[in-house]
């Protein structure tokens, strides 16, 4: 028996066991290559920008998403034996489900265009070392996987909704890790009562003791408020539309005028020849390191917008929330007049950035309490949450900081007459 332990700032002690069958599996697949290149991807992006603290990878997070999935179906087994044969496909799902992030995270998938659940099924898939990890466990584990992680398809609806719901594993760790990172202190969720509280329906599909409703609606309350003061941050949203902005300026003036290496090449303007070594090859650092040459020697206006984010010399940003669609758009062209009055490039310096953020989505895989005599969906046993189902957005006016004092008088003449 080979025991290795992961010392985890949240969960402590993260041990597996290589005489367990699924353990080793996992063993291996935290040793292979994709797995590490996790350590070099940032679990928030550019938010260390913002909050100094955010510093932890994807690495970090999936082994903890791991680390939960492991402890809520072990207390599930004890309520249906059978599911312990669903322990290789649920350890392999939850280790894997972020293994397709590109550089930044989420922001890469902005940034680049890509979606993380499509790369993730297609490395399980087709990577030769991923692949034959999960199928020397169990012939089909892999396509398993993968359909999991990218269509939320599972042999049960249980190891889904552990893995890809709106109570899943994958959302525990990440509030309890990024409200440690970020220094804020709404994701201080009760984790040990939500895993206890989870229970098989007659169905045989997850439900919710009702001794845990009150865990439950404090997790999505701080879930909505991790999103208002963390995730849309008003800075967050500065730093992702510029680092687009860059992208897409890199892209607009060709290889020709831009440097870049073999594989940012086709990252920026082959995007369909990107294959699996080249996916993998761009991390964080690959990244950063084409921000810090463009800084350098790249033409103007990237060298400009690469210097103002390296220099965390950011765009600012008005709320304009309370403001119709048409009057956002009115205060736009204000912010683009006045930019180009100072003689800045209003595409470059000015812009919209919308975000919607729903609590709580009661038909879409919603919640549900079972008491052992009752099924009832959350919902209807909550007035609480019932107030998290109405969307809740955020609009910001993004403008350079030479034209904010005026911009802000302007858009108060906007406003006054309503």
């Amino acid at each position: 028996m080979s025991l290795r332990t992961f010392h985890d700032p949240l969960h402590h002690g993260i041990t597996l066991d290589n005489s367990k069958p699924e353990e080793a599996m996992v063993m291996e697949l935290i040793d292979s290559a994709p797995f590490q290149r996790l350590r070099r991807i940032k679990q928030l992006g550019p938010a260390c920008l913002t909050f100094h603290g955010a510093e932890s990878s994807r690495f970090t997070h999936s082994l903890g998403v791991f680390h939960l999935a492991r402890r809520a179906l072990n207390n599930l087994i004890k309520l249906d034996p059978n599911l312990n044969r669903y322990q290789g496909l649920l350890y392999g799902a939850a280790l894997l489900h972020d293994i397709g992030h590109g550089p930044l995270s989420h922001t890469g998938e902005e940034m680049f265009g890509l979606k993380h659940e499509i790369w993730s099924a297609r490395l399980v898939r087709e990577h030769r070392e991923i692949r034959s990890s999960l199928e020397n466990f169990q012939k089909g584990t892999a396509d398993e996987i993968a359909d999991l992680l990218e269509a939320n398809k599972s042999p049960r609806g249980v190891i889904n909704a552990l893995v890809s719901s709106q109570l899943d594993c994958d959302r525990l760790d990440y509030l309890l890790r990024d409200s440690y990172s970020t220094g804020a202190s709404y994701g201080k969720l009760d984790l040990e009562r939500i895993l206890s509280s989870l229970t098989l329906a007659p169905d045989s599909e997850i439900a919710i003791h009702p001794k845990g409703l009150l865990a439950v609606e404090h997790y999505l309350i701080i879930r909505n408020l991790m999103y208002k003061s963390v995730y849309n941050h008003r800075l967050n949203e500065v730093c992702n539309w510029l680092l687009e902005k860059i992208i897409r300026t890199a892209r607009k003036l060709g290889p020709n005028l831009v440097w870049a290496d073999s594989s940012m090449k086709k990252w920026l303007w082959q995007p369909n020849l990107i294959d699996l070594n080249t996916f993998l090859s761009n991390d964080d650092i690959r990244t950063t390191y084409h921000l810090t040459r463009w800084k350098e020697e790249a033409p103007q206006p990237l060298l400009g917008l690469c210097k103002k984010f390296l220099n965390r010399d950011l765009f600012k940003a008005l709320d304009i929330n309370q403001l119709t669609r048409g009057e956002q758009l009115k205060a736009l062209a204000i912010a683009r007049n006045l930019a180009e009055k100072y003689g800045l490039d209003p595409d470059l310096s000015c812009g919209l950035r919308h975000q919607k953020f729903h609590g709580y989505y009661p038909y879409k895989g919603g919640l549900r309490l079972w008491d052992g005599h009752n099924l009832s969906a959350l919902e209807d046993s909550s007035p609480l949450i019932k107030t998290l189902i109405t969307a809740a957005g955020s609009s910001w006016l993004i403008h350079p900081k030479e034209i904010h004092f005026k911009l802000k008088e302007d858009l108060n003449k906007l406003i006054e007459p309503n």
